[in-house]
């Protein structure tokens, strides 16, 4: 069973496909051959900035998190013998503070849904029974329904997809990096959260973007590219705007 014939699922994803090719066909006087992928960033910029607000929610989420850092090293202290005494005591202080350890974690969830719908739109050569045209638009001479991991293991080599998937995927790596040294996370004393191994794989996460980015097709690592940028800018200005406490550490 093709679970893209279901209709909910074809009439979303036929309503995304003419949003997508009305905007690219909008856009072709200015930009010519890339006006899918020029779309496709638009798109990318104007969910963005509806999820602004969220993007408050989750500065002062972290704001919370750093005040209470003291907090929780206390509780840390008094109860490290007891593993269900500190869980309890811990989460009795987020639900105090009208907070969560998970605070701030909806912008990602909400994006998901674009990028699983983007992804199928640049894979898949029908959609809601008819033909897919957006697998026919090029960003500089690569395709955007190819993967550059798809490329590289069934072919047909292409160098443009190659450079293409290169520009984007360093431009993530930069992102992550600075991201990694500016919004490092608040260690608590004898957490499990702050222990070498975790904070290596925390560390580790922010480069997950660049990863998963070359099994998709391009439009949707297009997509993250831009919303890794955004993300970016957005938290420092919102940092400078919802500081952490200067006693936090």
């Amino acid at each position: 069973m093709d679970i893209y014939a279901f209709p909910p699922i074809a009439a979303i994803l036929d309503a995304a496909y003419s949003v997508l090719t009305g905007l690219a066909d909008l856009l072709a006087p200015f930009a010519g051959a890339a006006a899918a992928a020029a779309a496709v960033i638009l798109i990318t910029l104007l969910i963005r900035a509806l999820l602004i607000p969220v993007g408050i929610s989750q500065a002062r989420a972290e704001q919370t998190r750093a005040r209470l850092a003291p907090k929780l090293r206390e509780i840390q202290k008094r109860h490290k013998k007891n593993p269900e005494r500190l869980q309890r005591e811990t989460m009795q202080l987020y639900k105090d503070e009208n907070t969560s350890p998970l605070a701030g974690c909806l912008p990602v969830l909400l994006q998901a849904p674009v990028i699983g719908i983007l992804y199928t739109l640049f894979l898949r050569t029908d959609i809601a029974g008819h033909a897919n045209d957006l697998l026919a638009h090029e960003l500089f001479g690569a395709s955007l329904g190819t993967s550059l991991v798809g490329m590289l293991a069934t072919g047909p080599f292409s160098l443009p997809t190659l450079l293409v998937y290169g520009a984007l995927i360093a431009i993530m790596i930069v992102v992550a990096e600075i991201t990694r040294r500016v919004f490092q996370p608040v260690p608590v004393d004898d957490s499990p959260l702050s222990s070498p191994g975790m904070l290596r794989m925390m560390s580790a996460l922010h480069y997950l973007t660049a990863a998963f980015a070359v099994f998709v097709p391009l439009a949707a690592g297009l997509y993250l590219t831009v919303t890794v940028a955004w993300t970016l800018v957005q938290r420092v200005i919102l940092r400078r705007l919802y500081p952490p406490p200067v006693n936090a550490g």
